[in-house]
């Protein structure tokens, strides 16, 4: 019965976390270059999904008390969060229908492991959209499970598996990701994915 209890809520982080995480950004696109490349690859896939579940805690920690006590907060961050998630997946939309991008597996290389790293705390850390997905987004929906740190565990595993898979499995999509028509198809993917989930928050609303 308690593993049930568990699993339902680590069940549902993972869902949510991989979805909101799938979405083609700077700090993804990065990854899947240097995964192409061969470059730093398991230094660079520790430290996004660490950093994650760094930020993942922080959320899951200061939200549970503060929305237990304050439901309105939840509310707004649910209203936030779809109209966020809307229009970047309108945004997607837009760029599939624009045509004609793809990602060059090719260019300037990192010249060092410190290199590659500072880039990529720079588009973990210096990014919005991260705090908004993982501290504001998935903090605040964990509060809505029992037990809520669960859900945040499995949120965390989501990005861990995410950005292995993304960065070590890279040399398998290096003839999709240098197609402009699959590329088009990604960002379609993405913005259905990214507008099922609003559509979802807002349900619990």
């Amino acid at each position: 019965m308690g593993d049930t209890v568990i699993l339902g809520p680590a069940l549902a982080g993972f869902v949510l976390g991989f979805s909101l995480i799938m979405a083609i950004g700077a700090q993804n696109a990065f990854v899947l270059r240097q995964g192409l490349r061969g470059e730093y690859v398991l230094p660079l896939v520790l430290t996004c999904a660490v950093s994650d579940a760094l930020l993942i805690t922080l959320g899951v920690a200061g939200f549970g008390a503060l929305i237990s006590a304050n439901e309105w907060v939840l509310t707004i961050v649910l209203y936030t969060g779809a109209a966020f998630l809307f229009v970047y997946g309108a945004m997607n939309f837009k760029a599939a229908f624009a045509g004609g991008g793809k990602l060059e597996d090719k260019g300037r290389t990192a010249r060092s492991l410190v290199a590659a790293l500072t880039t990529c705390l720079l588009l973990t850390w210096a990014n919005p959209h991260v705090y908004l997905d993982t501290v504001i987004l998935l903090g605040g929906i964990s509060a809505k499970y029992e037990p809520s740190w669960a859900f945040g565990l499995g949120a965390a595993i989501a990005s861990f598996a995410f950005f292995f898979s993304l960065g070590f499995g890279a040399q398998l999509l290096r003839p999709m990701f240098t197609s402009p028509r699959a590329w088009q198809a990604l960002d379609g993917l993405v913005g259905l994915t990214m507008w099922g989930i609003a559509a979802s928050l807002l349900l619990k609303v």
